[in-house]
């Protein structure tokens, strides 16, 4: 595994911690940087979504050079590294699960998101991971691992286990491309060959997760045998 981050910063409170990130890109930090905070004022999800983001849990952002790939893939990379990295923290009969796009599920229940943000020639890796406490704001129910009784762990030192997993994913994924990326991923998938349900802009679509496609997006597959491939939606597993 990558040595941990060059740079880790600690604060007892910020607006965001990608947004910390980016004003630190704006005065010359780059590769390397992490920034934890205790609290975030402002944190957020994906499509602008509040984080709630209480004293306890792990609010954190990683800065990487963007090489030539899509910055979509990085989510993948991110989350499959963070389910490693907390995994040690698991006890055997638990079940730590990737849920597509960007979500760590602990039995069923989310205990973590990644959110990707670009800043110019950086991806700043957003990650969230319920610790101490489980807020229970979103549609899907939410665990923390203190409610397991798994070992105590450090924020800081979990902070530099996930960034040190994170840029050994990284790296891989630099070098070798997303096929390896995705192939770990589909080894911690949940729901994988059940009943989902994907909820586009439009409509809704219930089918069979059957896998990922090559670059990433989620393959259905409905009533029909119809295989369709969502780049984006907000997913039910299993259906209702």
């Amino acid at each position: 595994m990558a040595d941990g981050p060059r740079d880790l910063v600690t604060l007892v409170e910020t607006d965001s911690t990608n947004d910390d990130c980016r004003r630190r890109i704006a005065r010359g930090a780059g590769h390397g940087l992490a920034v934890r905070a205790e609290r975030q004022t402002a944190g957020r999800g994906r499509r602008g979504r509040r984080w709630e983001s209480p004293a306890g849990n792990l609010h954190l952002s990683l800065v990487v050079t963007i090489p030539d790939r899509p910055v979509a893939e990085l989510a993948f990379v991110a989350g499959l590294a963070t389910a490693e990295a907390v995994a040690v923290l698991v006890p055997a009969n638990h079940a730590l699960r990737l849920k597509w796009p960007n979500d760590l599920l602990l039995d069923g229940r989310k205990l973590g998101g990644i959110l990707i943000e670009r800043e110019g020639a950086f991806a700043i890796i957003g990650i969230g991971v319920n610790v101490a406490v489980a807020p229970q704001v979103a549609a899907y129910p939410a665990t923390a691992l203190a409610a397991i009784g798994g070992p105590p762990v450090g924020l800081d030192d979990l902070a530099r286990r996930i960034a040190a997993a994170i840029e050994t994913w990284y790296l891989r994924w630099r070098d070798d491309g997303f096929a390896p990326v995705r192939a770990a991923w589909l080894g911690r998938a949940a729901g994988l060959g059940e009943t989902m349900e994907a909820h586009l802009p439009t409509t809704r679509l219930c089918g069979i997760f059957r896998t990922l496609d090559a670059d990433g997006a989620l393959v259905i597959e409905d009533a029909t045998g119809t295989m369709h491939r969502v780049t984006a939606a907000d997913v039910l597993s299993p259906a209702p």
